[in-house]
């Protein structure tokens, strides 16, 4: 059933949609006490919050045959790289109500978007009693893209029936996304964590977009649509609506940069099953050569030209939050050490790029360090050289000197240069990009503001609580929303290959900047 004849006539096309849209997802949201995640087209079912999918019934997909396709507009598009970036990537979006027939449109060129393919629509159903919102079905469409070209830009537009990309009037909806080289060559990639959704995440959005980064790397925290971030079912605040907020703020960069999220604490949301993950599932379709997609979905690797980047969970080993703590029994730890000499064995890769939600090394008054990264991985770090760590958690910037067993084994002013292979790891924690920020206990230093000092009091979490620790290695300090742009310049055998990472602040200045160099393989 349309819009009353009567209404149509006054109405614009636009609001003929907002009517409907209003409308049937008033109509359509699902009665019932537990929440829900199936597939209604195409692909496979999606573990929900039981210990198996919902399938497509009254329940949970309920009957929206009435809705005129041309009245509902996609949403929300993200990219993400499969597990070949030169070969493969995913384009997902969301649909504000149920949709027939959902599918993607490629092509070289705006003007021939000849190929189509199906795409998987997963819905994700949250009953009202679950956080603060009534009964919320979203509605998460995927088209996994594969056999493309290296180094290729592609126009895309993606639909369902009675909203096609190809038609005429629908060309300012195309997007477009580039594969990653077959070869090394120069690019920039960006990164930082705990965005949220406020005017200061869509600002860094807005410069992100003008660095023009080959993907962008998300280090946890993502939506805050738990703003408790226990990962507890009795987390208070839990609006499952903000992540159509979020993925509406982020579409301007996502929907032609590839969104590479790790998962946090907030990102732990305990009403989807299994581990708090089941919504993350609906909403991502992430490399899937992690050690276990089901318990670990936010951990995989992917390599894009000389560096490769992986991706971890560590919720799996954080004993300050400890929902998820050993939810791998170890075999993410293996997995990582597997990756790591993998890839350092590699002709074709010169650096290696970490990249979690908790903090390895920050002096935050608010979380500090995380006892359990340093206990389980940063063995693993110094023991392959990675060429750089980034964390998120801490809503605020700092840079460490290079970090070798716990302590300063070279000091990096702003402007160094850090060697890897003999000096040790540098580590950034980049968490300001859009949530209250943070405090730090000493003074602020930073690119035009250096106040260098020897010593800062700080703490670890352990296993047991916290504990207090005067560290040397803090460098960078600086207290206002930012992000991280990272250049990859390749170089001929044996000569430097170099990362040149530059702290950028929400006003555009660069507070912080470094190089980390390493001799072409």
């Amino acid at each position: 059933m349309g819009v009353p004849e009567r209404l149509a006539e006054r109405m614009s096309m636009a609001e003929q949609h907002e009517y409907l849209r209003a409308k049937f997802s008033r109509r359509t949201m699902i009665r019932g006490g537990a929440v829900t995640l199936g597939a209604v087209a195409g692909g496979a079912f999606v573990p929900g919050a039981t210990a198996q999918a919902a399938v497509p019934t009254a329940r949970t997909a309920p009957a929206t045959a009435s809705v005129d396709g041309a009245l509902v507009a996609p949403f929300g598009r993200h990219l993400a790289y499969g597990t070949d970036p030169r070969t493969e990537m995913t384009v997902s979006w969301q649909v504000p109500v149920a949709v027939k027939k959902p599918f993607i449109r490629i092509g070289a060129h705006p003007w021939d978007l000849s190929r189509k393919i199906d795409a998987e629509v997963r819905t994700l159903f949250t009953p009202a009693g679950v956080g603060a919102s009534g009964n919320h079905t979203q509605y998460y469409v995927h088209a996994e893209l594969t056999h493309l070209k290296p180094g290729r830009t592609y126009y895309y537009g993606v639909g369902h029936q009675g909203f096609d990309p190809a038609a005429p009037h629908l060309l300012g909806t195309l997007g477009t996304f580039t594969t990653a080289p077959a070869h090394k060559a120069p690019f920039t990639f960006t990164a930082f964590g705990d965005e949220g959704v406020s005017y200061h995440g869509l600002a860094n959005n807005s410069l992100l977009l003008g660095q023009n980064p080959a993907f962008h790397l998300h280090a946890g925290d993502i939506a805050y649509a738990d703003p408790s971030g226990s990962g507890q079912t009795s987390d208070t605040g839990f609006d499952s609506r903000i992540w159509d907020q979020f993925l509406a703020q982020t579409e301007s960069v996502a929907k032609s940069v590839p969104w590479m999220p790790a998962f946090g604490n907030h990102d732990m949301e305990a009403w989807y099953s299994p581990n708090g993950y089941g919504g993350e599932e609906a909403r991502w379709t992430l490399p899937g050569n992690g050690p276990d997609k089901k318990n670990l979905p936010g951990v995989y690797s992917f390599v894009h030209g000389n560096t490769a980047i992986i991706s971890l969970d560590a919720n799996d080993i954080s004993f300050e939050i400890p929902a998820n703590l050993g939810i791998s029994g170890g075999t993410q730890t293996k997995w990582l050490e597997a990756q790591l000499k993998k890839y350092r064995a590699s002709h074709d890769i010169d650096f290696i790029v970490v990249f979690f939600h908790h903090c390895a090394y920050c002096t935050s008054a608010s979380h500090a360090s995380e006892g359990g990264v340093r206990q389980e991985w940063v063995p693993l770090f110094e023991k392959y050289t990675v060429d750089l760590v980034i964390n998120g958690h801490n809503h605020q910037y700092e840079r460490t000197d290079v970090i070798k067993g716990n302590k300063v084994a070279k000091k990096l002013p702003i402007g160094g240069t850090a060697y890897p292979e003999t000096d040790g790891v540098v580590y950034v924690t980049a968490g300001a990009a859009g949530r209250s920020l943070y405090a730090f206990t000493a003074p602020l230093s930073y690119e035009g503001n250096e106040h260098d000092v020897d010593s800062v009091a700080s703490f670890v979490n352990v296993k047991g609580g916290k504990q207090n620790e005067t560290v040397a290695w803090s460098r960078v300090r600086y207290l206002d929303y930012s992000f991280l742009r990272v250049d990859v310049t390749p170089a001929p055998k044996g000569r430097l290959a170099t990362l040149t990472v530059r702290g950028i602040a929400e006003s555009g200045d660069q507070v912080d900047h470094f190089t980390v160099a390493r001799r072409a393989k």
